[in-house]
């Protein structure tokens, strides 16, 4: 399909992965350039506010947005109480993996170039995801992230990424510095947002974060659709 004739979507879904079913939203403007798969943080889930809020960012750049459950009910309830599943890296990244996997196969977003964003813990998921479909995903953002809990997976990764910070998040700051140097993606970038904190909540903080995201996916994964459709 080319992407000027696609039309504008937005619905709740059920995403296959593997042997589970994930709730989700997916929402596509018309004539979508890419679409971008969240990746939430510890503890929080599709109804992020600070997600929706960047999703709704992207959406007015041209991009695609799905933001999923990476977790089951069953498993939420699970989390909750033991907070294992959230640093659980491997699974996560799987998750994405099949969200990947699906919204290939999906009539609506078949062809359209994937970026990851991931937030916290799901920064990490998205390198380790990244990393496993390396043909598959065309660039990743990293808000407040984990990236170094994606550990050996992290030299895998070859697609453009880029890594945001909050400047009063000391101890992130260092475990990102490293990770960037660890990073096997040649177009790599780290940007430090002075005055933000690990969640971005301080004002006009968040607004940074998207338009950093904004440009990075309507950068590179126009390139890779520019690639992919080539004579």
């Amino acid at each position: 399909m080319n992407d000027r004739q696609r039309p504008a979507v937005e619905s709740p879904v059920v995403v296959e992965a593997g042997v589970v079913r994930l709730e989700g939203h997916l929402a596509l403007p018309a004539g979508a350039t890419g679409i971008v798969l969240f990746a939430h943080g510890s503890g929080s889930s599709r109804h992020s506010p600070r997600n929706q809020f960047v999703a709704e960012r992207l959406r007015s750049a041209g991009l695609g947005t799905l933001l999923i459950d990476l977790l089951t009910g069953a498993e939420e309830e699970v989390d909750l109480r033991t907070r294992h599943l959230r640093f659980d890296i491997g699974l996560l990244a799987d998750r994405l993996v099949g969200a990947i996997d699906w919204l290939a196969a999906a009539a609506p977003t078949a062809g359209l170039s994937v970026g990851l964003f991931g937030a916290s813990t799901g920064g990490g998921a998205a390198l380790a995801a990244a990393a496993r479909q390396p043909g598959k995903v065309a660039a990743v953002v990293s808000r407040g992230g984990r990236p170094d809990l994606a550990g050996e997976a992290l030299a895998a990764v070859h697609c453009p990424t880029l890594l945001v910070v909050g400047g009063n998040d000391d101890v992130v700051i260092e475990l990102n510095r490293n990770s960037l140097e660890r990073l096997g993606a040649p177009v790599k970038a780290l940007v430090i947002v002075p005055g933000a904190g690990h969640l971005f909540e301080e004002r006009g903080k968040v607004e940074e974060v998207a338009r950093l995201a904004a440009d990075w996916f309507a950068r590179h994964l126009g390139a890779a659709a520019s690639a992919t459709y080539a004579p």
